[in-house]
């Protein structure tokens, strides 16, 4: 099989694969639905320490381990545990220990990849922070390690575990909005974006998204969601892109971007927008899908419809269903009502029960890889200043 084929290949191929690794059998056993899972944390950071939170709250979940080279980021992680927690300022020793039965990676970009290979040769589950990988080379790497196990993998992409997403891409795919026209994304702040540093040796360590040589940037730790939402949606990677950005506000010797503006084109012809910027936080977080027939708004926990042309004749009509007049709310349209928790919180849940069901993950490593793919992508074409086409394709 060639290596795009393996990759991407309207992701059934590698997802094929990946259960087909899955079905042989997990080095772990898990009986029966009253098992209790343990899991290392390998990074314990914010990102890594809010998961701890998430998983104190699951049944048959329980942090056993953590690891952090910075010994007050440990600290900070142990503290969190609900129970005891052994720790390591070593990852691989924390591999080395039998008991625990997945990790969960939430160290800097640059190093997910050989953490997470280490981890499946130590037989371990693992759930890999997004951005998967960085580089094409680590995305191979990881992929193929992947399909040679026989655990479960997850990648972080939150969202795709979201009740209130999946409703949307399900309404989406079955003809809600029409025809798909346009992705328009974005996910704005204001602030610098940077961590206290106690000692100025410590800057690149605590700080590593400002460099490049550790991090993707806002491209990668922040649209890298709404990127793979739209791959999502669409059933499709794209083929290109193009994209500018710039350390243009926060001159503070900074190399990943403070603001970045891309343009993804789909096969299909659809393209899709990404704006991120850390100046301004006006409207904050939105995905909005545009179609012939309406458009789809998200926001974090949030979603509406908005009807277009001749379908808004239809607001203000009574409900068929429910007999009730359809509720509108102004500018943003009808809301889209779906009990859903939040979205690491129901990722994890949804890893914990993959590990013990054997099943492969709705998050994968296909889905994690098209993503990561992306983010290759869109670096090359900010850093480079050209139109970047899928090497994968």
């Amino acid at each position: 099989m060639k290596r795009r084929e393996f990759i991407i290949k309207g992701s059934v191929a590698t997802a094929a694969l990946s259960t087909s690794a899955v079905a042989l059998g997990n080095v772990l056993d898990f009986k029966n639905a009253n098992d209790t899972l343990t899991i290392g944390i390998i990074g314990t950071g914010d990102r890594g320490t809010g998961m701890i939170s998430n998983i104190n709250k699951i049944d048959r979940f329980n942090v056993s381990a953590c690891c952090d080279v910075l010994p007050f980021r440990l600290e900070q992680g142990l503290k969190a545990v609900k129970g005891k927690a052994k720790g390591y300022d070593d990852y691989r020793r924390l591999l080395d220990n039998k008991a625990i039965d997945a990790i969960l990676v939430s160290t800097p970009f640059s190093t997910h990849s050989q953490i997470a290979m280490d981890a499946l040769d130590a037989g371990k589950h693992v759930y890999c922070e997004k951005t998967m990988a960085k580089s094409y080379e680590g995305i191979d790497q990881l992929t193929q390690k992947v399909s040679q196990s026989n655990t479960i993998f997850q990648t972080g992409h939150q969202y795709h575990s979201s009740r209130l997403y999946t409703h949307v891409v399900d309404l989406i795919k079955n003809g809600k909005i029409g025809k798909i026209t346009s992705f328009e994304c974005q996910w704005n702040r204001h602030g610098d974006w940077r961590r206290m540093v106690p000692k100025p040796e410590l800057e690149r360590a605590i700080n590593w998204r400002m460099y490049r040589e550790y991090s993707g940037g806002l491209l990668a730790e922040l649209c890298s969601h709404q990127i793979d939402f739209a791959n999502w949606v669409l059933d499709e990677v794209p083929h290109q892109v193009m994209g500018a950005g710039g350390v243009d506000y926060w001159k503070d010797g900074r190399e990943t971007f403070d603001n970045i503006h891309l343009i993804y084109s789909y096969p299909s012809g659809v393209k899709a927008t990404f704006t991120c910027l850390t100046s301004n936080a006006k409207d904050g977080y939105k995905i909005r899908v545009k179609g012939d027939k309406g458009s789809i708004i998200l926001e974090y926990s949030k979603a509406w419809f908005y009807p277009e042309g001749n379908e808004k004749k239809e607001i203000g009509v009574l409900d068929g269903v429910s007999g009730a007049t359809l509720k509108w709310e102004e500018g943003l349209g009808i809301p889209i009502v779906m009990e859903h928790l939040e979205p690491s919180e129901q990722a994890l849940i949804d890893f914990r029960d993959s590990i013990i069901s054997n099943k492969n993950p709705i998050s994968d490593i296909t889905t994690g890889a098209n993503t990561a793919v992306c983010i290759q992508m869109g670096l090359d074409a900010m850093y480079n200043n050209t139109i970047v086409s899928n090497p994968k394709l």
